[in-house]
């Protein structure tokens, strides 16, 4: 792992056979399982407690799977297993959709030197390991910070199964059941304790993240003068999503604000969350006096929802417009609007309030 930037790992994908326990489940006299290593169990429970995540990629029969339900001690520690017949490919495939996550956020434990090759020819963004490398996996994360938000990811994830499956049942709209669910959006400038969980969301958000800005970066510029942190909390019926969102504001021009960096977390993609707290802000700088709302821009191959999300917000590029905000990276671009006239409106099935109490705060 020398060299590999642990804020990239959002899950760690398991082989059974052979890696988490030694027999072959299909081939054991009774219905019982292997016993699994407990080192790798430990090194399950070390993952999570830092927020990284364990799921299964097992090419056996799909009753192992089913069998594994009877191990409720050890099936727990897993999410959106796949167990079947299928390419390793396949399930890391199935695995990232099924959490909402980019592929190369996977890193593969497999004890054949075969598997491990199929998924790097057909999946290169993925790392793979062999189980002997695990105790080097979990260096990786030792002296990292680890959020409220990163101990409790597990258990958000497994809410989020549950949300999953209620929305699988429910007979109406998409629209409909995201208004029954009673999502609840809460905006305002960052408490003191919410700055770390905002590091980490810049660090380690892809798909909703407006420019890459590192955490040292953030760090920075949010103890700078004239600039402030906001966060977006999110909770529904089925509980608390924690911090979701953070946005840097550049205040210096009273006249336009700037957005360094607009991120939020890959779980509540497709929810209303990512445009809500965008909407919001544009609103707050109009109330504040600004004329215009500028946000910067760094595209990649992961961004593509975050700019949809900024042309529908009527955001375009600044580079004819004079007195244009310079871009923070060569590769980064200037997105502008004005914030005279009708400016966009959150979701309708999502509740949006602002916390007063921490209005205008800096941090």
């Amino acid at each position: 792992m020398t060299g590999y930037d642990p804020d990239s790992v959002k899950c760690v994908v398991w082989d059974l056979d052979g890696t988490l326990w030694d027999d072959i489940a299909v081939e054991t006299p009774t219905d019982e399982l292997p016993t699994p290593r407990p080192e790798m169990l430990a090194a399950i429970d070390a993952l999570a407690a830092r927020g990284v995540l364990s799921s299964i990629a097992s090419r056996s029969a799909p009753t192992v799977l089913d069998r594994l339900a009877g191990r409720p001690e050890v099936r727990e520690r897993f999410l959106a297993p796949q167990v079947s017949w299928q390419d390793k490919s396949e399930s890391l495939r199935r695995i990232a959709k099924d959490l909402g996550i980019a592929v190369e956020a996977l890193v593969l434990v497999d004890d054949s030197p075969y598997e491990r090759a199929e998924v790097e020819a057909l999946l290169p963004g993925v790392r793979t390991l062999a189980p002997e490398d695990v105790p080097a996996l979990l260096a990786a994360f030792e002296g990292r910070e680890v959020t409220p938000e990163s101990r409790e990811r597990v258990r958000r994830y497994r809410t989020e199964e549950t949300r999953r499956a209620e929305g699988e049942r429910f007979s109406g709209s998409r629209e409909e059941f995201l208004r029954w669910c009673d999502m609840r959006l809460t905006i305002g400038a960052a408490a003191p304790d919410e700055i770390p969980r905002a590091l980490e969301l810049a660090a380690r958000t892809h798909r909703l993240n407006s420019s890459g800005l590192t955490p040292d970066r953030l760090r920075e510029l949010a103890a700078s003068e004239g600039h402030a942190l906001y966060t977006a909390r999110m909770a529904d019926r089925f509980g608390s999503y924690g911090v979701i969102g953070a946005a840097l504001v550049d205040r210096t021009d009273p006249a336009a604000w700037s957005v360094p960096l607009l991120a939020l977390s890959c779980r509540v993609a497709g929810r209303g969350a990512a445009a809500a707290f965008l909407f919001r802000l544009m609103r707050r700088a109009r109330e504040a006096g600004a004329d215009t709302f500028r946000v910067t821009l760094r595209p990649t191959d992961a961004n593509l929802e975050m700019r949809i999300l900024l042309r529908q917000a009527g955001l375009r590029r600044a580079d004819d417009t004079p007195g244009a905000a310079p871009a923070i990276t060569p590769d980064a671009a200037v997105l502008v609007r004005s914030l005279h006239g009708d400016l966009p409106e959150p979701p309708p099935y999502l509740h949006v309030t602002e916390q007063d109490h921490r209005e205008d705060a800096e941090a």
